[in-house]
C-alpha cells in the first residue's frame, strides 16, 4: 500500500474564521463536514482536509493517496476561496509545508 501524501496551505488573513465556515458550509452540500469557528474537517472523496482558523491565517492540511488527488484537494479549497476572498485578491494558498503547524 502506498503511503498517503500530506500538504499544508496557508492564507494570511484576518478573516480566517469566516472563510473556514464558508468553505465548510459549501462543502457540506456534497460531503461530510464537521466544523466550528476555529476548526473544520472535510471528507473529500480524494482525501481528508482539516482547516484551522487563527487570528491571522487560515491553514489547510490535505491528505491524499496520490499527487493527482492531492492536487484535486488543493484545487477544491483554492477555487472556493477565490470566490469567498475576492476582496482580498486571493489567488491561491501558500502550499508546500508537509506537516501541520
Amino acid at each position: 500500500m502506498q503511503p498517503e501524501i500530506t500538504d499544508r496551505g496557508e492564507f494570511r488573513t484576518e478573516h480566517a474564521s469566516r472563510y473556514l465556515q464558508q468553505l465548510c458550509k459549501h462543502f457540506a452540500h456534497k460531503v461530510d463536514v464537521q466544523f466550528d469557528e476555529t476548526a473544520g474537517s472535510v471528507a473529500f472523496p480524494f482525501g481528508p482536509a482539516t482547516l484551522t482558523a487563527t487570528d491571522d491565517a487560515l491553514i489547510a492540511v490535505v491528505t491524499a493517496p496520490t499527487e493527482d488527488k492531492l492536487r484535486d484537494a488543493r484545487r477544491a479549497i483554492d477555487s472556493q476561496l477565490v470566490t469567498f476572498a475576492f476582496r482580498e485578491g486571493f489567488t491561491t494558498m501558500t502550499w508546500g509545508a508537509t506537516a501541520p503547524a
